[in-house]
């Protein structure tokens, strides 16, 4: 479930391994790059933390972050 707080959508991933994390990662930067909005996001290991917001809104959540939060979901 993405949470919103501090103006960002959060949610953190867990997968098998690091292998699995970073195959997760490809599919949304392919998925972001297509919506032209892209996430901050942290790797560790098996573990992907991800924070949305729009800068260009003033750095907070729009639908751009929404519609990226469940494109991102179903690619998990």
């Amino acid at each position: 479930m993405w949470k919103e707080e501090s103006n960002k959508l959060k949610k953190t991933f867990q997968f098998k391994d690091f292998s699995e994390a970073f195959g997760f990662m490809t599919r949304v930067a392919l998925a972001a790059e297509k919506m032209d909005h892209h996430p901050t996001w942290t790797n560790t290991w098996n573990t992907v933390s991800i924070e949305l917001s729009t800068h260009d809104a003033g750095n907070v959540v729009t639908a751009r972050d929404h519609a990226l939060a469940k494109a991102i979901d179903q690619l998990a």
